[in-house]
């Protein structure tokens, strides 16, 4: 079922859902399973899984020289999404990115993902490897998010990249983008941020997942804006409780937000780590009540695989 359709269902209720890594490289899918099992009870109607483009690594030839090598630590995203439908009989949906895949390579997956059953994608660029300094767009890849959501809203069409085809079947996905209630990074300012997220609505996109926050005020404003500037599509918070000292420091560096004085002094305050944790869940706690008075159609967590801070924040919300 599509995203849309389960917020729709739900008459206004807010729905718990939340996003996990595949395994790393090696492992098997049993740790997914564990980190989904205690989360079931609140009934998610979809569960993402991300996709991380390939990075480097140097292998050393016995003459001495080393070979750059491409690699993906987590390779299996579609083949964890098919595990969480099987097992789980919910919505899995997959992140599609631009960075270390060819358009054909892309249109190839989509395929894959439309033969096991899946509704939904969500349609991202993608972060930089981290051996370089921005983003570097793959060869004969797409360069931007918009471009991949003009892709797979042309598959929705029957248009496929290549036109020989014999009478090629439409496929139905239902399109989700990213939304920065703080800006991405990358934007000179906020409205040409809201620019380029009304053209990727424009194109096809038919929700919303926000990038991560602390200050409802900033969801509340950027809902507004969205309104305002003509996206009225669902717009579903994305959160995740600070649960160390050092995420203080980490989650504006690499996520580029802000954390409201009154956390960080209050995280600042805590004796031990485990008092940050305590301060970090009753935070979110508040903010997801907060969160469903504005109408916030689905509560979504960044678990990064760890379950437990989230199912003391569901339990006490749902």
């Amino acid at each position: 079922m599509k995203i849309t359709e389960h917020i729709k269902n739900a008459k206004g209720k807010t729905l718990f859902s939340f996003e996990l890594l595949p395994p790393v490289k090696g492992q098997s899918i049993k740790g997914i399973f564990d980190a989904i099992d205690p989360l079931m009870e609140f009934n998610p109607p979809f569960i993402d899984v991300t996709y991380l483009r390939e990075d480097y690594i140097y292998k050393q030839h016995s003459n001495g020289l080393l070979e750059k090598v491409a690699y993906r630590k987590r390779p299996s995203t579609v083949a964890t999404c098919a595990a969480i439908m099987n097992k789980y009989k919910v919505d899995a949906v997959p992140h599609l990115i631009c960075g270390g895949f060819t358009k054909d390579e892309t249109e190839n997956a989509l395929i894959d993902l439309q033969f096991l059953g899946i509704d939904n994608v969500l349609v991202l660029r993608g972060d930089a490897r981290k051996s370089d300094s921005s983003f570097i767009p793959t060869p004969e890849g797409h360069s931007f998010a918009s471009d991949l959501v003009q892709h797979v809203a042309d598959m929705n069409k029957g248009r496929y990249l290549h036109e020989d085809m014999d009478d090629p079947e439409k496929t139905d996905f239902c399109i989700g983008v990213a939304g920065y209630p703080e800006k991405h990074f990358e934007a000179p300012n906020l409205d040409t941020d809201f620019k380029y997220l009304k053209l990727k609505v424009d194109l096809g996109a038919e929700f919303i997942v926000t990038q991560m926050f602390y200050d409802n005020s900033k969801y509340k404003q950027f809902v507004e804006k969205c309104r305002e500037n003509g996206i009225h599509v669902p717009i579903i918070p994305g959160l995740k409780p600070i649960t160390s000292s050092k995420q203080l420091v980490s989650l504006p560096k690499t996520f580029h937000l802000d954390i409201p004085l009154e956390l960080s002094e209050a995280i600042t305050a805590c004796s031990s780590e485990k008092e940050v944790r305590e301060v970090g869940i009753e935070w979110m706690i508040e903010q997801c009540r907060g969160l469903k008075e504005l109408g916030a159609p689905v509560l979504h967590f960044y678990t990064m695989g760890n379950s437990g801070p989230t199912k003391r924040i569901a339990q006490a919300i749902f």
